[in-house]
């Protein structure tokens, strides 16, 4: 008989952008750290058949809205809540930690900003973190690059809140009694990819108030903050 343990394990990755691989290519890395990688491109229509043999959910990012009338994020509001009734652990970034935010404790939990937030940011780290097993590595604070101009509200119940900004309550969270982690940042770009990614979006972040030449300029690998994608795929792993 084969040992549970030496299975592979299988996470599904939720694409919600305009394309299915992003230029971080997590999909990529969360393969190199051991896992099964099923990619569905949300954005296009495509989910599972089932959640059944997964043992992670990862949710990416994306242009819209967690609260916009859209037919896939209907559905990925209705997976989320089946994944959390089986336990499955979820970890969604940017838009995927709106998402799930919105599924798990209420469409009226993520709002449009007056302002957008963005650069890198020293957040500040909560005394919940030392007891998470995501963020327990961080320190007083976590370096991130931050560029949202939705923002998931903090203060619900069933939101512990991880770390934050000097313009966002609530960076990092995860649901009380769900295995589900939301990171409103973006560990995800290593410091190659972020000039390219900045490049590639250097009308939006202007027009969001970012500087982006100062921005590639100031481009950090932040690992601290990645510690937490990795840990995440621990996790997953262990099953």
């Amino acid at each position: 008989m084969q040992n549970r343990d030496s299975i592979v394990k299988r996470l599904l990755y939720l694409g919600n952008g305009r394309k299915l691989q992003s230029v971080a290519k997590l999909d990529d890395r969360f393969e190199g750290w051991g896992l099964k990688v099923d990619r569905h491109w949300a954005w296009n229509g495509e989910f599972p058949a089932s959640l059944d043999g997964y043992d992670g959910i990862f949710l990416s990012g994306s242009p819209h809205g967690a609260y916009e009338d859209v037919p896939f994020i209907q559905r990925e509001h209705d997976l989320i809540r089946q994944a959390a009734d089986a336990g499955i652990p979820m970890l969604g970034i940017c838009f995927g930690s709106q998402i799930l935010a919105s599924a798990l404790c209420g469409k009226d939990q993520v709002f449009r900003r007056p302002t957008c937030e963005i650069g890198y940011k020293d957040l500040a780290v909560t005394a919940a973190a030392a007891a998470d097993p995501l963020a327990q590595d961080w320190a007083e604070t976590v370096h991130m690059f931050v560029w949202h101009n939705d923002e998931v509200r903090a203060g619900h119940k069933d939101m512990v809140i991880l770390a934050s900004s000097d313009d966002c309550p609530n960076q990092v969270w995860r649901h009380a009694t769900a295995p589900a982690w939301g990171i409103q940042g973006h560990p995800e770009i290593t410091r190659a990819q972020a000039p390219v990614w900045f490049e590639e979006n250097r009308d939006r972040m202007t027009l969001d108030g970012g500087d982006v030449d100062d921005l590639i300029a100031s481009a950090d690998e932040a690992l601290d903050a990645k510690i937490m994608l990795t840990r995440f795929a621990e996790m997953v792993s262990r099953g």
